[in-house]
């Protein structure tokens, strides 16, 4: 019982390997990206663990992985890496239950002044009654000073995402949108000359004559050709806010408004760009073509209704309590528990310990910066994943094998020993703790390595390597050993860049201190920092919004206009559709089809592209809709694919599948790595350069078929910059990019940083959000920001060539390259 054996694994690229992991230790599993090593412990240790545990409590047909046998195993419990929904509600309080706590200690404790008397009370001190309404029940409360009934403020008062609680200006989101009249008018234009941007050519000539008519049914006539600056204030607010507005019926009270539009009722352009969003249920395009978000006026973004947010518990109202780094929280909740009267430890000591115990876990992963009111769609893989990691944080489960999957993304080096600490005690709980992870630091304090390759895909799945840090650099065959062994000199030459910068300026946003930071335009970029920092709400918040104009105060952007395309390139999952995949999300795929249909016997037999097609009806198969899969749903489990019994997981019916090219049928090219793709379709040039261009941003392992929802943050981030550059070839852009690095082996990192390279020798500019220490180390400038995460950071303590930061006393990160 001392190993968890797997004997004879031959699931996706593993060669009929057989491995020892050894029980209630810490195992890093490593090699290069697409070297075998999720599959051996997601594919086959999780899915293998998760069915034998499944069958053992009755459940039957769950697939198991293509193995001999795996003996010794555990229930398992495994932590991806995967982005929160963009749902804007979801923020770090509501996946974390911090906030429902919150809210259930000011439903117990709020103090808020009596309407009737004036005289401030808590709700500990009053007596209650329950009353039924007809659809449910309400919660009232007396005054203790003068016995006035009231409606209690309860839980439900104290959430934004209902109605009760909710601001009703912005529906509780804390922000609204108005339309940016900038990006809507060129001013110096006349109507004619396309002054409103979106008025095109014969709607354009509609709209003018729309407004002309208006303007004389108020007794303002317009002159033809008369730039927008020009107009009269009455014209523009007729131009803006149409004939119905509220503004135009006070200016001229005594004028009817304009029964047709050969009359004059003209719609205006905001209340018409008010409709399309309507209508198009806020399409993203248009929204960032004209839209922007503003701070809610009402509640200032606080998200609560005026008693809700005004009502306080020790001093201290809910919403600055959401807005405070969540180590600032322990600090309130540790003063909060001190001064408690007996009676209301009593009301509230639970939610109080409850809270203390949840904060403490996640500031142990080295989160305390984050805030309550942070939208979880904004976090970075390796945040989202620490989050849901800090849950098993405190669990006394022994006996059970936790597998993680790359836990230290987005963590600067600096950072990391507070995720090893939580590794190590998981591990000394009596749990098997197995980590696939490139990161040296994690490799160094885990108690055994297993190095997976030599190569990617066909070219790996084999066990090259196991045994401590220091066994695995003595073994000539692991790939990881030889890298580790290697020391490369230190980078001393850098890119000048043109000479021109973008500046940003009095950068205010979240953490931010009225930064002001300059990025040399023609270098490789890199702008790192302590988790938390601001590096992400410094490049993806405030720069890539560009160049700003004159009067904005804060967050001001100067020098991207000379850029043809700002392009950023984030961990977002590229779409959740099971239908996209490598092959068509690259366009590799219309290319692939339009080769088989020309084939001799494919036009014989009347078969055009869209047979090839398995999104299509016609060569597809029926039953699973061309997805070669059916769901198994497993009620209070995850929902298990199984192959699909009519087509047995091929997608396509049998005479499109009896069509091949060079020997390969539709779905067998679909089962070819990217390599193996470029290889078989070397002379269709269109092909060729999709596949080698992912082959040079790191997946040259990835099959073709492989679905886009399957792939990690960082494999679909290079995907997106793949097709971002063969869409944008010989154009000069700014790019933005977001921790490229991440499931990359350092070996792999060495190749990405050559298309890196070759992107800015070609004129552009990168900039990159980075804990890498190889990238760092072979940008031409880094921008580093700190000293510490959240209200601690938001500074810039150290900027110059890699050489100059490692001689910088300021900076955390220089004592890392």
């Amino acid at each position: 019982m001392e190993y968890i054996s797997i004997s004879g694994a031959k699931e996706g690229n593993l060669k009929n390997i057989s491995v020892d992991l050894p029980r209630n230790k810490w195992i890093v599993l490593t090699g290069v990206s697409g070297s075998g090593k999720t599959t051996l412990a997601m594919d086959v240790l999780y899915q293998e663990c998760q069915r034998q545990y499944l069958e053992a409590i009755g459940y039957q047909g769950i697939r198991k992985p293509d193995i001999d046998a795996i003996r010794n195993v555990s229930p398992a419990i495994q932590i991806q890496q995967q982005a929160y929904n963009k749902n804007p509600r979801s923020t770090v309080g509501t996946v974390t239950d911090i906030y429902t706590d919150l809210r259930m200690l000011y439903e117990k404790l709020s103090t808020r002044d009596c309407p009737a008397c004036g005289k401030e009370f808590s709700s500990a001190d009053c007596r209650e009654e329950t009353e039924k309404t007809a659809d449910d029940f309400k919660v009232f409360q007396y005054c203790p000073h003068c016995a006035q009934r009231m409606e209690k403020l309860t839980r439900t008062h104290f959430s934004y995402n209902t109605r009760e609680g909710a601001c009703a200006t912005c529906q509780g989101l804390g922000e609204v949108m108005t339309v940016a009249e900038g990006k809507v008018l060129h001013e110096e234009l006349s109507l004619e000359e396309s002054a409103v941007i979106f008025w095109e050519k014969r709607y354009r000539d509609y709209q003018v004559q729309a407004l002309v008519a208006a303007c004389d049914h108020y007794g303002m006539p317009l002159k033809p050709n008369t730039p927008v600056r020009y107009f009269t204030p009455a014209q523009r607010v007729l131009l803006l806010q149409g004939a119905e507005s509220e503004t135009v019926r006070r200016l001229f009270p005594d004028v009817p408004v304009p029964r047709t539009i050969a009359e004059g009722r003209f719609e205006g352009v905001l209340p018409n760009l008010w409709r399309r969003m309507a209508d198009q249920k806020g399409a993203s395009k248009l929204q960032k073509a004209y839209f922007e978000s503003a701070v809610c006026p009402e509640c200032q973004g606080e998200r609560l209704n005026e008693l809700s947010r005004s009502v306080t518990v020790k001093g201290t109202r809910l919403p600055e309590l959401s807005g405070s780094a969540l180590k600032e929280l322990v600090d309130w909740l540790s003063g909060l528990a001190a001064n408690l009267a007996h009676s209301e430890q009593l009301l509230a000591g639970v939610y109080v310990t409850d809270l203390k115990t949840k904060l403490k876990r996640i500031l142990k992963l080295g989160l305390g910066y984050l805030s309550l009111d942070r939208q979880t769609m904004t976090l970075s893989g390796g945040e989202a994943q620490r989050l849901r990691l800090a849950a098993v944080l405190d669990s006394d489960l022994t006996g059970v094998a936790y597998i993680l999957d790359e836990p230290t993304i987005s963590l600067h080096p600096k950072d990391t020993e507070g995720l090893l600490t939580v590794l190590r005690s998981l591990r000394d709980k009596g749990n098997t703790v197995l980590v696939i992870e490139h990161d040296t630091a994690v490799m160094a304090a885990a108690d055994y390595l297993i190095d997976i390759g030599p190569g990617a895909g066909k070219y790996g799945g084999e066990v090259i390597g196991s045994g401590t840090l220091q066994q695995i650099k003595d073994q000539a065959a692991s790939v990881t050993g030889a890298y580790l062994n290697s020391n490369p000199e230190p980078r001393e030459i850098f890119r000048k860049g043109s000479g021109t910068f973008i500046e940003v300026s009095q950068a205010n946003k979240h953490n931010l201190r009225n930064l002001t930071v300059r990025f040399p335009i023609g270098c490789l970029v890199c702008v790192t920092g302590v988790s938390g920092s601001g590096k992400s709400t410094l490049v993806f918040d405030v720069l890539a919004k560009g160049d700003t104009g004159p009067s904005e105060e804060a967050d001001q952007v100067s020098g991207t206009g000379s850029f043809d395309r700002i392009v950023v390139v984030e961990q977002a999952p590229l779409t959740r559709m099971k239908r996209s995949n490598v092959a068509t999300y690259s366009d590799a795929y219309t290319e692939i089809r339009k080769i088989f249909s020309r084939q001799q016997t494919a036009i014989e037999k009347g078969m055009t592209a869209n047979h090839f097609s398995f999104n299509v009806k016609g060569g597809r198969c029926d039953h699973c809709e061309g997805l070669g899969v059916v769901t198994n749903n497993l009620l209070f489990f995850e929902d298990q694919e199984v192959p699909c019994p009519v087509c047995s997981g091929r997608r396509f019916k049998d005479d499109v599948l009896s069509m091949t090219y060079r020997g390969h049928s539709i779905t067998a090219v679909l089962r070819l790595s990217v390599e193996e793709g470029a290889e078989l379709f070397a002379d269709s040039p269109k092909i060729s350069a999709i596949l080698k261009l992912l082959q040079e941003v790191g997946l040259g392992y990835l099959e073709l078929g492989q679905t886009t929802t399957t792939l990690s943050g960082g494999e679909a981030q290079r995907l997106k910059l793949a097709v971002e550059l063969l869409a944008n070839r010989g154009k000069k852009n700014l790019y933005l990019i977001d921790e490229p690095t991440t499931g990359l082996h350092p070996l792999d990192v060495e190749k990405f940083l050559k298309l890196l390279d070759r992107m800015v020798d070609s004129g552009s500019t990168v900039i990159v959000v980075e804990h890498n220490q190889q990238i760092i180390a072979a940008a031409d400038w880094i921008i580093d920001l700190g000293p510490g995460g959240g209200t601690a950071g938001g500074k810039v303590i150290a900027e110059g060539t890699p050489s100059d930061i490692r001689k910088d006393k300021n900076s955390v990160t220089g004592k890392f390259i």
